[in-house]
Protein backbone atom coordinates (compact mmCIF):
# COMPACT_ATOMS: atom_id res chain seq x y z
CA UNK A 1 0.00 0.00 0.00
CA UNK A 2 1.02 3.72 -0.15
CA UNK A 3 1.55 5.51 2.69
CA UNK A 4 2.28 9.17 3.54
CA UNK A 5 5.69 9.53 6.11
CA UNK A 6 6.88 12.54 5.78
CA UNK A 7 5.00 15.31 8.45
CA UNK A 8 4.79 18.09 5.98
CA UNK A 9 3.40 16.12 3.35
CA UNK A 10 0.82 14.03 6.44
CA UNK A 11 -0.18 17.78 7.39
CA UNK A 12 -1.01 18.15 3.79
CA UNK A 13 -3.01 15.27 3.70
CA UNK A 14 -4.99 16.96 6.62
CA UNK A 15 -5.53 19.60 4.85
CA UNK A 16 -6.77 18.38 2.00
CA UNK A 17 -8.98 16.04 4.02
CA UNK A 18 -10.24 19.23 6.02
CA UNK A 19 -11.25 20.72 2.17
CA UNK A 20 -13.27 17.56 1.41
CA UNK A 21 -15.21 17.42 5.35
CA UNK A 22 -16.31 21.11 4.36
CA UNK A 23 -17.02 20.99 1.00
CA UNK A 24 -19.32 17.92 0.41
CA UNK A 25 -22.46 19.33 1.57
CA UNK A 26 -22.48 21.96 -1.18
CA UNK A 27 -23.69 18.89 -3.54
CA UNK A 28 -26.53 18.72 -0.86
CA UNK A 29 -27.22 22.02 -1.38
CA UNK A 30 -26.73 21.83 -5.29
CA UNK A 31 -29.95 18.92 -5.29
CA UNK A 32 -31.80 20.92 -2.46
CA UNK A 33 -32.61 23.50 -5.10
CA UNK A 34 -34.49 20.70 -7.44
CA UNK A 35 -36.99 20.12 -4.20
CA UNK A 36 -34.80 17.07 -3.81
CA UNK A 37 -35.37 16.33 0.00
CA UNK A 38 -31.97 15.63 1.60
CA UNK A 39 -33.51 11.75 2.72
CA UNK A 40 -33.73 10.85 -1.00
CA UNK A 41 -30.04 12.68 -0.95
CA UNK A 42 -28.50 10.45 1.13
CA UNK A 43 -28.91 7.26 -0.72
CA UNK A 44 -26.68 8.64 -3.43
CA UNK A 45 -24.19 10.17 -1.03
CA UNK A 46 -23.63 5.96 0.78
CA UNK A 47 -23.20 4.96 -2.76
CA UNK A 48 -20.80 7.17 -3.09
CA UNK A 49 -19.17 6.67 0.09
CA UNK A 50 -18.29 2.87 -0.30
CA UNK A 51 -17.46 3.26 -3.83
CA UNK A 52 -15.02 5.99 -2.85
CA UNK A 53 -13.40 3.53 -0.11
CA UNK A 54 -13.39 0.66 -1.76
CA UNK A 55 -11.63 2.44 -4.77
CA UNK A 56 -8.96 3.43 -2.18
CA UNK A 57 -8.78 0.08 -0.81
CA UNK A 58 -8.12 -1.52 -4.51
CA UNK A 59 -5.54 1.29 -5.40
CA UNK A 60 -3.45 2.95 -2.85
CA UNK A 61 -4.15 0.22 -0.77
CA UNK A 62 -3.47 -2.74 -2.77
CA UNK A 63 0.14 -1.12 -4.56
CA UNK A 64 3.36 0.02 -3.53
CA UNK A 65 6.11 -0.98 -0.88
CA UNK A 66 4.72 -0.29 2.74
CA UNK A 67 3.22 -2.85 4.90
CA UNK A 68 0.12 -5.12 3.56
CA UNK A 69 -1.72 -4.89 0.84
CA UNK A 70 -5.47 -4.92 1.41
CA UNK A 71 -6.23 -8.70 0.44
CA UNK A 72 -3.24 -9.21 1.99
CA UNK A 73 -4.50 -7.54 4.96
CA UNK A 74 -8.25 -9.16 4.73
CA UNK A 75 -7.05 -12.65 5.37
CA UNK A 76 -5.16 -12.05 8.29
CA UNK A 77 -7.76 -9.34 10.18
CA UNK A 78 -9.58 -10.54 12.91
CA UNK A 79 -13.15 -9.87 14.31
CA UNK A 80 -12.35 -7.25 16.96
CA UNK A 81 -10.44 -4.75 14.60
CA UNK A 82 -13.23 -5.46 11.91
CA UNK A 83 -15.66 -4.77 14.61
CA UNK A 84 -14.49 -1.33 15.23
CA UNK A 85 -13.67 -0.07 12.04
CA UNK A 86 -17.88 -0.98 10.95
CA UNK A 87 -18.97 0.52 14.35
CA UNK A 88 -16.78 3.26 13.37
CA UNK A 89 -19.02 3.94 10.02
CA UNK A 90 -22.69 3.27 11.89
CA UNK A 91 -21.68 5.78 14.70
CA UNK A 92 -20.89 8.39 11.70
CA UNK A 93 -23.91 7.79 9.54
CA UNK A 94 -26.08 7.93 13.16
CA UNK A 95 -24.29 11.66 13.57
CA UNK A 96 -24.33 12.19 9.82
CA UNK A 97 -28.01 11.61 9.26
CA UNK A 98 -28.73 14.35 12.49
CA UNK A 99 -26.11 16.91 10.50
CA UNK A 100 -27.74 16.51 6.77
CA UNK A 101 -31.25 16.65 8.04
CA UNK A 102 -29.66 19.82 10.24
CA UNK A 103 -28.46 21.65 7.44
CA UNK A 104 -32.00 20.94 5.57
CA UNK A 105 -33.86 22.34 8.38
CA UNK A 106 -31.38 25.04 9.52
CA UNK A 107 -29.18 25.37 6.64
CA UNK A 108 -25.37 25.22 7.08
CA UNK A 109 -25.00 28.20 9.42
CA UNK A 110 -26.33 25.76 12.09
CA UNK A 111 -25.59 22.62 10.64
CA UNK A 112 -21.67 22.81 10.57
CA UNK A 113 -20.80 25.35 13.17
CA UNK A 114 -22.56 23.67 15.96
CA UNK A 115 -22.76 20.06 14.71
CA UNK A 116 -19.41 20.00 13.40
CA UNK A 117 -17.87 22.12 16.00
CA UNK A 118 -18.38 19.54 18.72
CA UNK A 119 -17.96 16.78 16.97
CA UNK A 120 -13.99 18.66 16.04
CA UNK A 121 -13.55 19.49 19.80
CA UNK A 122 -14.79 16.32 21.55
CA UNK A 123 -12.75 14.47 18.51
CA UNK A 124 -9.66 15.97 19.27
CA UNK A 125 -9.82 14.88 23.05
CA UNK A 126 -11.37 11.68 22.33
CA UNK A 127 -8.49 10.84 20.33
CA UNK A 128 -6.00 12.42 22.61
CA UNK A 129 -7.28 9.84 25.02
CA UNK A 130 -6.99 6.87 22.79
CA UNK A 131 -2.89 7.75 23.05
CA UNK A 132 -3.02 7.65 26.30
CA UNK A 133 -5.07 4.82 27.28
CA UNK A 134 -3.28 2.66 24.93
CA UNK A 135 -0.13 3.42 27.20
CA UNK A 136 1.98 5.96 24.91
CA UNK A 137 2.61 9.39 25.43
CA UNK A 138 1.88 12.27 23.01
CA UNK A 139 4.81 13.06 20.97
CA UNK A 140 4.69 16.36 20.98
CA UNK A 141 4.38 20.24 22.39
CA UNK A 142 0.80 19.74 24.28
CA UNK A 143 0.92 23.84 24.76
CA UNK A 144 0.72 24.25 21.13
CA UNK A 145 -1.66 21.67 20.45
CA UNK A 146 -4.13 22.78 23.07
CA UNK A 147 -3.21 26.71 22.41
CA UNK A 148 -4.38 26.05 19.12
CA UNK A 149 -7.05 24.06 19.27
CA UNK A 150 -8.12 27.07 21.62
CA UNK A 151 -8.15 29.36 19.00
CA UNK A 152 -10.11 27.48 16.58
CA UNK A 153 -12.40 26.88 19.23
CA UNK A 154 -12.80 30.52 19.44
CA UNK A 155 -12.79 30.96 15.46
CA UNK A 156 -15.90 28.30 15.36
CA UNK A 157 -17.47 30.84 17.76
CA UNK A 158 -17.26 33.35 16.09
CA UNK A 159 -18.25 31.82 12.93
CA UNK A 160 -21.48 30.55 14.81
CA UNK A 161 -21.76 34.70 15.95
CA UNK A 162 -21.47 35.50 12.45
CA UNK A 163 -24.41 33.58 11.12
CA UNK A 164 -26.68 34.07 14.21
CA UNK A 165 -26.28 38.00 12.79
CA UNK A 166 -27.17 37.56 9.94
CA UNK A 167 -30.00 35.24 10.99
CA UNK A 168 -31.46 37.97 12.69
CA UNK A 169 -32.96 39.34 9.86
CA UNK A 170 -34.71 36.37 8.87
CA UNK A 171 -37.60 34.87 10.50
CA UNK A 172 -35.41 32.96 13.08
CA UNK A 173 -33.42 30.05 13.66
CA UNK A 174 -35.22 26.64 14.62
CA UNK A 175 -34.87 25.32 17.28
CA UNK A 176 -34.88 21.88 15.88
CA UNK A 177 -31.77 22.76 13.57
CA UNK A 178 -30.14 23.17 16.73
CA UNK A 179 -31.26 20.60 18.54
CA UNK A 180 -30.27 18.07 15.40
CA UNK A 181 -27.06 19.61 15.11
CA UNK A 182 -26.08 19.19 18.41
CA UNK A 183 -27.31 15.28 18.50
CA UNK A 184 -25.23 15.16 15.40
CA UNK A 185 -21.86 16.91 16.92
CA UNK A 186 -22.26 14.36 20.15
CA UNK A 187 -22.51 11.24 17.44
CA UNK A 188 -19.64 12.44 15.17
CA UNK A 189 -16.87 13.19 17.58
CA UNK A 190 -16.59 9.15 18.49
CA UNK A 191 -16.37 7.84 14.94
CA UNK A 192 -12.56 9.04 14.20
CA UNK A 193 -11.32 7.29 17.14
CA UNK A 194 -12.97 3.81 16.64
CA UNK A 195 -12.00 3.27 13.71
CA UNK A 196 -7.95 4.34 14.81
CA UNK A 197 -8.53 1.11 17.00
CA UNK A 198 -9.49 -1.13 14.31
CA UNK A 199 -5.97 -0.06 13.27
CA UNK A 200 -2.16 -1.83 13.47
CA UNK A 201 -0.47 0.76 15.70
CA UNK A 202 2.14 -0.18 14.03
CA UNK A 203 0.52 1.90 10.98
CA UNK A 204 -1.31 4.69 13.63
CA UNK A 205 -0.29 5.63 17.33
CA UNK A 206 -3.33 5.23 19.88
CA UNK A 207 -4.33 1.56 17.31
CA UNK A 208 -5.00 -1.82 19.17
CA UNK A 209 -6.19 -3.49 15.85
CA UNK A 210 -4.56 -5.73 12.95
CA UNK A 211 -5.98 -3.62 10.05
CA UNK A 212 -3.89 -1.64 7.64
CA UNK A 213 -5.43 2.11 7.51
CA UNK A 214 -7.01 1.23 3.74
CA UNK A 215 -8.79 -1.84 5.23
CA UNK A 216 -9.98 0.03 8.14
CA UNK A 217 -11.48 3.05 5.77
CA UNK A 218 -13.07 0.54 4.05
CA UNK A 219 -14.87 -1.50 6.58
CA UNK A 220 -15.73 1.79 7.86
CA UNK A 221 -17.55 2.26 5.20
CA UNK A 222 -19.33 -0.94 5.35
CA UNK A 223 -20.80 -0.06 8.65
CA UNK A 224 -22.44 3.14 6.85
CA UNK A 225 -23.54 0.84 3.70
CA UNK A 226 -25.32 -1.44 6.63
CA UNK A 227 -27.01 1.30 8.59
CA UNK A 228 -28.08 3.52 5.96
CA UNK A 229 -31.49 1.50 5.35
CA UNK A 230 -32.10 1.65 8.96
CA UNK A 231 -31.13 5.18 9.62
CA UNK A 232 -32.58 6.65 6.79
CA UNK A 233 -36.01 4.38 6.09
CA UNK A 234 -36.99 5.62 9.52
CA UNK A 235 -35.59 9.19 8.19
CA UNK A 236 -38.35 8.91 5.17
CA UNK A 237 -40.92 7.34 7.24
CA UNK A 238 -40.68 10.57 10.01
CA UNK A 239 -39.70 13.53 8.03
CA UNK A 240 -37.93 16.50 9.94
CA UNK A 241 -39.52 18.70 7.45
CA UNK A 242 -41.71 18.31 4.34
CA UNK A 243 -43.55 15.56 3.46
CA UNK A 244 -42.94 11.66 4.09
CA UNK A 245 -41.09 10.40 0.61
CA UNK A 246 -40.78 6.71 -0.51
CA UNK A 247 -37.96 4.52 -2.54
CA UNK A 248 -40.67 5.21 -5.66
CA UNK A 249 -39.49 9.17 -5.35
CA UNK A 250 -36.03 8.02 -5.24
CA UNK A 251 -35.96 6.29 -8.38
CA UNK A 252 -38.04 9.24 -9.95
CA UNK A 253 -35.02 11.19 -9.79
CA UNK A 254 -32.94 12.18 -12.88
CA UNK A 255 -29.46 11.24 -13.39
CA UNK A 256 -27.53 14.38 -12.61
CA UNK A 257 -29.38 14.40 -9.56
CA UNK A 258 -28.25 10.88 -8.61
CA UNK A 259 -24.69 11.48 -9.37
CA UNK A 260 -24.34 14.72 -7.56
CA UNK A 261 -25.20 12.75 -4.16
CA UNK A 262 -22.55 10.51 -5.52
CA UNK A 263 -20.00 12.78 -5.49
CA UNK A 264 -21.12 14.38 -2.73
CA UNK A 265 -19.82 10.94 -1.07
CA UNK A 266 -16.74 10.83 -3.35
CA UNK A 267 -15.63 13.84 -1.45
CA UNK A 268 -16.36 13.15 1.71
CA UNK A 269 -14.44 9.60 1.62
CA UNK A 270 -11.91 10.95 -0.32
CA UNK A 271 -10.82 12.55 2.50
CA UNK A 272 -11.08 9.96 4.61
CA UNK A 273 -9.16 7.99 2.40
CA UNK A 274 -6.37 10.51 2.31
CA UNK A 275 -6.22 11.37 5.87
CA UNK A 276 -5.52 7.69 6.85
CA UNK A 277 -3.04 8.18 4.52
CA UNK A 278 -0.86 10.65 6.59
CA UNK A 279 -2.66 9.69 10.27
CA UNK A 280 1.03 7.74 11.19
CA UNK A 281 2.84 10.33 10.57
CA UNK A 282 0.77 13.31 11.77
CA UNK A 283 -0.57 10.92 14.70
CA UNK A 284 -4.52 10.85 15.01
CA UNK A 285 -5.17 13.54 17.93
CA UNK A 286 -3.62 16.12 14.96
CA UNK A 287 -4.84 14.56 11.90
CA UNK A 288 -8.44 15.06 13.44
CA UNK A 289 -7.84 18.21 14.28
CA UNK A 290 -6.59 19.46 11.48
CA UNK A 291 -8.77 17.63 9.13
CA UNK A 292 -11.61 18.08 11.16
CA UNK A 293 -11.49 21.82 10.90
CA UNK A 294 -14.44 21.53 8.23
CA UNK A 295 -16.85 24.40 9.86
CA UNK A 296 -14.37 26.83 8.94
CA UNK A 297 -14.53 25.35 5.46
CA UNK A 298 -17.73 25.33 4.99
CA UNK A 299 -18.14 29.13 5.86
CA UNK A 300 -15.60 30.11 3.12
CA UNK A 301 -18.24 27.99 0.84
CA UNK A 302 -21.11 30.18 2.27
CA UNK A 303 -19.33 33.72 1.91
CA UNK A 304 -17.54 33.41 -1.58
CA UNK A 305 -19.40 30.72 -3.17
CA UNK A 306 -22.77 30.93 -1.87
CA UNK A 307 -23.09 34.41 -1.04
CA UNK A 308 -24.95 34.33 2.72
CA UNK A 309 -23.69 36.81 3.90
CA UNK A 310 -24.58 39.15 1.11
CA UNK A 311 -27.22 41.23 3.06
CA UNK A 312 -25.64 40.40 6.48
CA UNK A 313 -25.70 43.67 9.28
CA UNK A 314 -23.21 46.18 9.98
CA UNK A 315 -20.60 44.53 11.64
CA UNK A 316 -20.53 40.66 10.40
CA UNK A 317 -17.29 41.52 8.30
CA UNK A 318 -14.91 42.26 10.64
CA UNK A 319 -16.54 38.67 12.74
CA UNK A 320 -15.74 36.80 9.17
CA UNK A 321 -12.25 38.61 9.35
CA UNK A 322 -11.49 37.77 12.93
CA UNK A 323 -12.48 34.13 12.51
CA UNK A 324 -10.32 33.50 9.66
CA UNK A 325 -7.57 35.19 11.18
CA UNK A 326 -7.61 32.76 14.09
CA UNK A 327 -8.70 29.87 12.42
CA UNK A 328 -4.89 30.14 10.50
CA UNK A 329 -3.31 30.83 13.87
CA UNK A 330 -4.56 27.92 15.41
CA UNK A 331 -3.18 26.06 12.28
CA UNK A 332 -0.07 26.88 12.26
CA UNK A 333 -0.17 25.59 16.18
CA UNK A 334 -1.17 22.55 15.84
CA UNK A 335 0.89 21.99 12.78
CA UNK A 336 4.42 22.81 14.75
CA UNK A 337 2.80 21.44 17.82
CA UNK A 338 3.95 17.58 16.77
Amino acid sequence: MILVNNYILAILCCAICCVCWGSWANTQKMVAAKNWSFELFYWDLTIGLFLTALLGALTLGSFGCDGRSFFEDLALMDGISVFYAILGGIVWNFGNIFLTAAIAVAGMSVGFPIGGGLAWIGGIIFNYMLILIAGEVYEGNEFLLWFGVAIIVAAILICGQAYKKLSSQQSGTPKKGIMLAILAGVAIMFFYGLVVKSLDPGYVAGGTGTLTPYTGVFFFAVGILISTPVFNTFAMKHPVSGQKVTMKDYFSGNLRTHLVGVLGGFIWMGGMVISFMGAGAANPAIAYALSNAAPVVAMIWGVFVWKEFKNAPKGTNALITAMFVLFIAGLVCITFSN
